[in-house]
């Protein structure tokens, strides 16, 4: 039990320190795009938050530290994976997604009228 506490704290520190960084280049490039600032940085948020749609679409939408959490705590639940509001961890894709898919807009948007 000890050990399964101990996991799935980990899992939840890792999990939100990676949510607040894809969360955080969301955000960039939604800057960027309202802004108009295209440099190099918005490019490695764009690299990074595409390396982490492929990493969802290979793991069924999903992310590997949930299929962890699953398999180390026994009665595992939505939102014991990482420390947010569960109302907020269920609706994240759909919100991120949302504005992930905004900023791009708006960031080609920009490339394509400069």
């Amino acid at each position: 039990m000890l050990n399964e506490h101990r996991g799935i704290v980990l899992i939840k520190i890792l999990h939100t320190v990676i949510w607040f960084i894809m969360a955080s280049g969301v955000f960039y490039i939604l800057y960027c795009g309202i802004s108009g600032q295209i440099g190099i940085t918005l490019y490695f948020a764009l690299a990074l938050l595409f390396f982490e749609i492929i990493v969802l679409i290979i793991n069924h939408w999903s992310c590997p530290l949930v299929i962890v959490a699953k398999k180390i705590k026994t009665d595992w639940k939505d939102g014991d994976d990482i420390y947010l509001p569960l109302w907020f961890a269920k609706r994240n894709k759909m919100i991120f997604g949302t504005l992930l898919v905004i900023g791009v807009a708006l960031v080609m948007f920009r490339i394509l009228n400069s």
